[in-house]
């Protein structure tokens, strides 16, 4: 294949620092490995001072087998890895580290765990808080910030730095070092001993760094060391997807490229290989509303292909009847179902969909694990009313459900033989009261049977008072009302196409395998349409791309507040976007869970004739 203009120039760039703006589609893999081979056969660098950094694993594999293939070898020994990967060698080599020096994320946990335990707090997911606090600690080490002014978002400023210094404390206690400190060390490493550093500056003659608008703090100022004095530095990115901020990414690095390496080469990769017309000429229309980022015009080789079509639907229900509809017609017209991808903001996103597919037997896949909705003890309790309903009386749902809401049923009056509503009513039958109570509970329990399961739950919400008892729940045990309806709000959309309760339990018992069946085969399953989040899909591309759930709240995410935070946004949504080869559908629903919703902004500015 022959290279554009710009590709030309990247490849064959000489000595000294070089920045290229690599755009989606835009040959990027193609330009690096091209650049290692012009390295070797042109300019008679030796493969082993030629440093490769990727941000995966299988980046670094990928690379090396383009380049044995382009160069018709079986091995070539150029050093290509992930800034993790490489560090740690370096450190396997100062120190004679290994795996016993190293604290998994097992073990992380395990010392976090009772850390925060004693300070107190009293989160509502400690699973989610512990994940939230280990990712900031990360986040100070990655960007090499002084504890003392880092101010947490998750918990107090000073609880979050007791709770950081203490797991510093108990880590170096075990003499091991985290995955973030690989990169520390390794800086400290090459500050405090120049002799070691010199050595490696001459190992590594060359560095070619991959999805630079990804890189850290600390990873960019080792590069930097390892780069003196010949600052044989070429790295590529794109500052249009950089989406890793909240895990320390900071795509200012690519800003502050330039004025580091004041005489470096600036090339922009122009031309996007991948995508038609339409769908580049209307990605950019919607990233070009980011301030902060590099001006480009990108060209396609590509004609003008199917206009973008922008879907307006009731709600997540009719929505994800819609991308079936699609999926199946494309399949029809020939496009593999493995070729095409169903794209959302947050995993939970794709359960109706995930639903809708399983109910029409449609094969699909999923990266990401997909938490089971009707796993939540929610969910579990309005199960158990409606088994109630249905004749089917069990000691385990009555104790579930009779005191949510409160009645002031004890759990001894169930504690005969077969549990029923006689047995309760026998243990008080001294109190007229109590009596009262539970020929309410069980008056009310026959008159679900009568009713389709959406009705039915909005009785056990509002006539049996369930909505007051997770008022009740979530103050007692702190935790945000909001989220709580949330999920039960869902659960009743999800029931709406229902009408039998025998039939939505059938549904969730078959929703249920076929999510335990994807997670037992996630490895070898390959077979379907994709289903993933944004963040998951970069990096890929398909012939068709629906992105759906493109509604305030969710595209831009609700708690993105920062210009900062919807800027990054923005470039998640133009990752999304930029997936796409010829077919890219937008939707966005009018209500969800029963309450109005807004398009994005993001397709206001799709719309926006300006």
């Amino acid at each position: 294949m022959g290279f554009n203009q710009a590709q030309k120039r990247a490849v064959t760039h000489g000595a000294g620092p070089c920045q290229v703006l690599a755009g989606p589609g835009s040959g990027k893999t193609l330009t690096i490995v091209n650049r290692i081979r012009y390295l070797i056969e042109e300019c008679h660098i030796r493969p082993e001072e030629i440093l490769v950094v990727t941000f995966t694993r299988f980046a670094a594999a990928e690379m090396k087998e383009r380049l044995c293939g382009l160069m018709g070898r079986r091995e070539i020994p150029v050093t290509a890895g992930t800034f993790h990967g490489i560090y740690y060698g370096i450190l396997k080599w100062a120190y004679r580290f290994g795996p016993q020096n190293i604290l998994s994320e097992e073990e992380k946990y395990q010392l976090l765990r009772p850390i925060v335990g004693r300070q107190e707090l009293e989160p509502s997911d400690e699973e989610d808080f512990l994940r939230d606090i280990a990712e900031e600690i990360g986040r100070v080490k990655n960007n090499r910030m002084d504890i003392s002014e880092f101010v947490s978002s998750k918990c107090g400023a000073e609880t979050f730095r007791d709770i950081y210094r203490e797991y510093e404390k108990e880590r170096k206690a075990l003499r091991k070092i985290d995955f973030d400190d690989m990169l520390v060390v390794c800086y400290e490493l090459f500050a405090s001993r120049p002799d070691v550093l010199a050595m490696w500056q001459k190992r590594f003659l060359y560095i070619l760094v991959d999805e630079f608008q990804d890189i850290n703090r600390v990873q960019y100022d080792v590069l930097r060391m390892l780069a003196l004095p010949e600052n044989n530095l070429f790295v590529v990115g794109d500052d249009d997807q950089a989406i890793y901020g909240f895990r320390g990414a900071d795509p200012e690095i690519m800003f502050r490229f330039g004025k580091d390496y004041p005489g470096a080469e600036q090339i922009l990769l122009d031309v996007n290989y991948r995508s038609t017309s339409n769908i580049v000429s209307n990605s950019l229309k919607v990233i070009g509303n980011n301030l902060k980022r590099f001006d480009k015009k990108i060209e396609t080789v590509r004609d003008k292909g199917d206009f973008l079509h922008v879907q307006e639907l009731k709600d997540p229900n009719e929505e994800a009847q819609y991308v079936a509809d699609v999926i199946e017609k494309q399949v029809e017209s020939g496009v593999p179902a493995e070729d095409m991808a169903v794209l959302f903001r947050i995993h939970t996103d794709a359960r109706p969909v995930a639903e809708e597919l399983i109910r029409r037997k449609m094969p699909f896949q999923m990266r990401e694990y997909l938490p089971n909705l009707y796993d939540h003890f929610i969910a579990k309790d309005i199960q158990a009313y409606f088994r109630l309903a249905t004749g089917q009386i069990s000691r385990g749902d009555l104790l579930r459900v009779m005191n949510r809401p409160k009645r002031y049923i004890g759990r001894d009056s169930l504690s005969g033989g077969a549990a029923s509503f006689e047995e309760i009513r026998n243990f008080y039958c001294d109190k007229d009261w109590m009596l009262d109570r539970i020929d309410q509970f069980e008056w009310d329990v026959k008159m679900l049977a009568r009713m389709a399961p959406y009705a039915a739950i909005q009785y056990v919400r509002k006539r049996i008072g369930y909505d007051d008892f997770l008022k009740d729940y979530a103050y007692t045990n702190k935790i945000e009302r909001s989220a709580l309806n949330e999920v039960l709000a869902e659960i009743e959309e999800a029931a709406r196409p229902y009408a039998a309760i025998e039939e939505w339990f059938t549904h969730i018992g078959e929703y249920t395998e076929a999510l335990k069946k994807k997670d037992r085969a996630k490895e070898t399953y390959r077979e379907g349409v994709r289903l993933m989040t944004l963040h998951a899909a970069k990096g890929l591309e398909f012939d068709t791309v629906l992105l759906i759930g493109a509604n305030e709240g969710r595209m831009p995410y609700k708690k993105a507040v920062s210009e900062k935070a919807e800027e990054e946004e923005r470039r998640l949504f133009y990752v999304g976007m930029t997936r796409a080869k010829n077919v890219l559908k937008i939707c966005y629903v009018k209500e969800k869970n029963g309450k109005e919703t807004a398009p994005s902004r993001f397709v206001d500015e799709l719309l926006d004739e300006d």
